[in-house]
């Protein structure tokens, strides 16, 4: 242990409900170096349910940025400096959040080199995300690393989340059969596994499975969608009808998990349970893939010049044919049952 006058921490991680669980292994090896410290985490507004009840955490301060975001940075602000962290760790490069952590008073402010506000970190980091895989690193990886310095370079901890018990009993009577969860959206269109294809998946699985579809209020049209068009006799669509531990509570159990490359991939991980990850524009190489014991990535075969289109993924297709997810082969999933 390199620092054991550690007594208050603070993560900064403000962006979507992924990147969010890509953080926890900070948390993990945080409360193992100092287990005695109080850990805060600062989230958006919306998201702090992730982390409710989770037993290395004191507190989960949230920013409400969808209304008075300044305003509201301002009274963060004044919030963090009056608890007198001893470390700030920025896991995002945006503006914003640069300049709380430089306002923080922190003694040790450490983020990565392309925030705007990193000039005025103790500690900045450049973060790399290639498409090259022999030049790849997960964002686990990335995010550990900025604590190096003051704990040790080890950066084998996992991403973890807490269902609380009565997380587990509020799913508890769908897990009587055998069954699937199948997370049909995406916030991108490009990393999205289209309509048809999930099925054209369903029509050729277990009909004796039973299939939950999982996602948020505004995914339920969606699913709706898919369960009517796979004439599959057991598909039940849960989309807005379960907290985010719940679902990764039933995730847990599943038999597979199938998701895109989006948030519930990173729920299945932070459960160890059984997941596929449908890659469509975007690669593993980016550092958002898996990470559970049984996992595969199923993406398409052929070499596409335009795939990754780009990191996060677009609205629409920009070629217009969106054959790195029409043309997978569903087969893939399938063999994944």
């Amino acid at each position: 242990m390199k620092n054991h006058k550690i007594h208050k921490i603070l993560i900064i991680q403000t962006a979507s409900i992924g990147d969010v669980v890509l953080a926890t292994p900070l948390i993990e090896k945080l409360s193992a170096f100092f287990p005695r410290a109080i850990i805060d985490v600062l989230v958006k507004k919306g998201i702090e349910s992730l982390l409710s009840g989770h037993p290395k955490l004191s507190r989960v301060i949230i920013w409400d940025k969808a209304n008075n975001k300044y305003k509201e940075m301002r009274s963060l602000v004044k919030q963090i400096r009056k608890e007198k962290y001893e470390v700030v760790i920025n896991l995002q490069r945006f503006a914003s959040t640069g300049l709380i952590t430089t306002l923080s008073g922190s003694r040790i402010k450490v983020g990565f080199s392309k925030n705007p506000f990193s000039l005025f970190f103790t500690k900045a980091l450049k973060h790399r995300i290639s498409a090259n895989p022999d030049s790849s690193e997960h964002e686990i990886h990335r995010n550990l690393s900025l604590i190096d310095s003051f704990t040790d370079c080890n950066r084998n901890y996992p991403v973890r989340l807490y269902p609380s018990q009565n997380d587990f009993a509020k799913v508890s009577h769908l897990k009587t059969h055998a069954y699937i969860t199948i997370s049909p959206t995406s916030l991108w269109f490009t990393k999205q596994f289209p309509e048809v294809k999930w099925i054209e998946f369903l029509k050729a699985s277990d009909q004796d499975l039973y299939v939950y579809f999982l996602g948020a209020k505004n995914d339920h049209t969606a699913a709706d969608r898919i369960s009517k068009g796979c004439g599959h006799p057991n598909t039940l669509n849960l989309c807005g009808k379960l907290t985010f531990l719940e679902s990764a509570a039933l995730m847990r159990d599943a038999r597979m998990n199938f998701v895109n490359d989006s948030a519930p991939q990173h729920f299945a991980s932070a459960m160890n349970a059984p997941v596929t990850a449908i890659f469509c524009s975007t690669v593993t190489a980016f550092g958002f893939g898996p990470l559970s014991e049984d996992s595969a990535v199923v993406e398409i075969d052929e070499k596409l010049d335009c795939r990754p289109c780009g990191l996060h993924g677009y609205t629409k297709c920009p070629k217009g044919h969106f054959k790195c997810a029409l043309d997978i082969n569903t087969d893939k999933l399938t063999a994944r049952l």
